[in-house]
């Protein structure tokens, strides 16, 4: 079992990303009039963002990229922070935005998603170097507060609304449940990245299977809320 998740991790991960995306766009139609159509489009953004990020396999091994080996694209750590760890914080901060009724909330998502942005950027620049060699903790810890303000904030709504009485029929539901629970067990996680190496393997597989489940969590449960969900406004 080990080895086969050890062998097909990248698979299962993309087949997962690309089950969300295609019901996504196959009920696109049922969310077309809704703010649930941005996250179709993030759906289907990821699945391309993965997909370029494969292009280190083509480096090694005499790969048409092996003209990059040797140079700072030999990893992907640069596109998987410019892309997830920053973009997908600015997009669920921006679907929030769009989520919420109250105008404090809004104000507060709003102005997060600009500070966590300008900070990550100014952060990158005065640590470029190391920007492709590594992934950045205070990014991500950041990342992951915005993440937690803007479920809070949903929660706190749903209770307060009629909607509490049918959550189960509420897409947002299931995104704030599903980003939530993946930020909290991810998170920690970066603060162990200095046991990452061959030295460490037991340790190189224990990260795996977790990324692993968590990412099968999370796009799973983004496929389900697509299916049993109903659209929550109209235009």
């Amino acid at each position: 079992m080990e080895e086969f998740l050890r062998l097909n991790y990248s698979k299962i991960t993309l087949g997962v990303e690309v089950l969300a995306a295609v019901t996504g766009l196959l009920l696109f139609k049922k969310y077309r009039y809704t703010a649930a159509k941005y996250f179709i489009y993030f759906l289907v953004y990821i699945v391309f963002c993965a997909y370029i990020a494969r292009y280190v396999k083509y480096i090694n091994n005499e790969g048409f990229l092996n003209f990059l080996e040797g140079t700072v694209f030999q990893t992907n750590h640069w596109w998987s922070t410019l892309t997830w760890k920053i973009g997908a914080v600015v997009f669920f901060s921006f679907l929030y935005q769009k989520i919420l009724k109250r105008e404090r909330d809004k104000y507060i998502v709003k102005y997060s998603r600009i500070g966590f942005l300008l900070f990550s950027l100014l952060y990158i620049i005065l640590n470029f170097k190391a920007f492709f060699t590594q992934f950045f903790p205070i990014i991500s810890v950041l990342g992951a507060i915005v993440i937690l303000t803007c479920a809070v904030l949903y929660f706190m709504q749903m209770l307060k609304s009629e909607r509490i009485l049918d959550f189960y029929k509420s897409l947002n539901f299931y995104i704030s449940s599903a980003i939530l629970l993946w930020w909290l067990i991810i998170t920690p996680l970066i603060f162990f990245d200095i046991y990452f190496s061959k030295s460490d393997l037991d340790f190189v597989f224990l990260k795996w299977q977790i990324y692993l489940f968590a990412n099968i969590f999370m796009y799973t449960t983004f496929t389900i809320g697509l299916i049993v969900s109903k659209p929550e406004e109209s235009k």
